[in-house]
């Protein structure tokens, strides 16, 4: 496939503003690596379910499926050539039909806080706007008196709900926020102090695992140390076997040519939490579910 003004490839995202920047990111990558004429690579936005439902917690209305499942069904219609997916976002046990073949190279994976200059500067008894389990569960290990209550929407919807008085503060993804145009907004949270989400800062390219051919226009744009890293963290994630309730952050990084995997599970309050490095994402995975409390196994295991 050669793609072209007459038939461009078709990219499937999202409709939300951070999603378009994404997928924009992606078709500029594209024309650069293939030289291409900008027209023959066109956007195909969509509404995703976890658009629309914003008053519920992700976890309560199908989990991650709600983010991606529009652009996979498109793609098995073939509606749709690719899709750009924030891979935080993106199930970790999926139907083989499809493949992530490249990632972007990783941004800023770091939590940023909105509301205060830094965690320790909340006052006393503050209430936090999230709906990440993970999030919650690190700010009350770091601050018990702090209060959680769920916020859904974009970024946009996030901060006015800030600005309103519902919250006094709020975590974004730095990289959402620097794609949005948006990089003084907030304070980053160091990932010594918050281990980000796995896949936090990763934009994939999804498509079709029978079509070879649309995988291999996407190699040119792949960052191989992304791809390496985010897949040690989603390996990581399938086995702990966790769902979207379970509280778990993990980063991995190259050194020397060997990825290095921090993971931690903590429980939903934050009481119990356990941190640890390895290269092997499996044995990780079992070194932390070995350390829990079963309370705190439970969360995890089926």
């Amino acid at each position: 496939m050669t793609p072209s003004a007459s038939s461009p490839l078709r990219i499937g995202t999202r409709s939300s503003p951070l999603a378009l920047a994404q997928a924009e990111m992606t078709r500029a990558a594209l024309v650069a690596a293939h030289g291409w004429p900008v027209a023959a690579v066109t956007l195909v936005p969509m509404l995703s379910s976890g658009d629309k439902v914003q008053d519920r917690p992700l976890a309560e209305i199908g989990g991650k499926a709600l983010w991606t499942k529009e652009l996979e069904r498109a793609l098995v219609d073939d509606e749709i050539d690719i899709a750009v997916h924030s891979m935080k976002d993106v199930e970790t046990v999926r139907a083989d039909i499809f493949s992530i073949a490249a990632m972007l190279p990783r941004a800023d994976a770091r939590d940023r806080l909105i509301g205060a200059h830094s965690i320790a500067a909340l006052p006393q008894g503050a209430r936090i706007g999230t709906s990440s389990p993970r999030r919650a569960a690190q700010l009350k290990a770091l601050r018990p008196d702090l209060h959680t209550g769920m916020i859904r929407g974009n970024v946009a919807t996030r901060l006015a709900k800030l600005a309103d008085g519902e919250f006094d503060a709020t975590l974004l993804a730095a990289a959402g926020l620097d794609r949005l145009g948006m990089a003084d907004t907030g304070t980053a949270i160091d990932q010594a102090e918050m281990l980000p989400a796995a896949s936090q800062g990763a934009i994939g390219i999804d498509c079709l695992a029978a079509r070879p051919a649309i995988a291999a226009l996407l190699q040119p744009v792949n960052d191989a140390t992304t791809f390496a890293c985010v897949m040690a963290e989603r390996t990581f994630l399938a086995a702990l076997g966790g769902t979207c309730h379970s509280p778990v952050a993990a980063q991995a990084r190259m050194e020397t040519g060997m990825i290095i995997l921090r993971g931690q599970i903590l429980n939903e309050d934050g009481s119990e939490c356990h941190e640890a490095e390895s290269n092997d994402p499996v044995a990780l995975a079992a070194e932390l579910l070995g350390r829990a409390s079963p309370a705190l196994a439970a969360l995890f295991t089926p």
